[in-house]
């Protein structure tokens, strides 16, 4: 027999405002990541439409990582160029592709 348990957080706020929390500790944190060449470079951020899921917003980013990777492996490996990650946020659905370059 299983017993399935389901706890649910009451939040203060409303889910327009935890959208904007969201989208904001998202930019807040690429930014901080972001140092000299290394970190999250945004390529291009649109307005975009899904039949489905209506109106949303398409951010593709280039992500460096190589500083971030420990030091044996970045002496064995040559240096990478980027990561690609391409996302489709309809809140609260979102789609993300993520695609290797070298």
């Amino acid at each position: 027999m299983v017993l399935t348990r389901e706890y649910r957080i009451c939040m203060p706020l409303t889910t327009k405002e935890y959208r904007i929390g969201q989208l904001y500790m998202i930019a807040r944190h690429s930014h901080e990541q972001s140092e000299s060449e290394e970190g999250v470079e945004v390529v291009e951020k649109v307005e975009c439409v899904h039949p489905e899921h209506g109106t949303g917003q398409y951010t593709e980013k280039r992500i460096h990582l190589f500083s971030k990777l420990p030091y044996w492996i970045q002496s064995i490996i040559p240096r990478l160029g980027f990561i690609t990650e391409k996302a489709w946020n309809y809140y609260p659905f979102t789609i993300t592709g993520i695609l290797n370059y070298n």
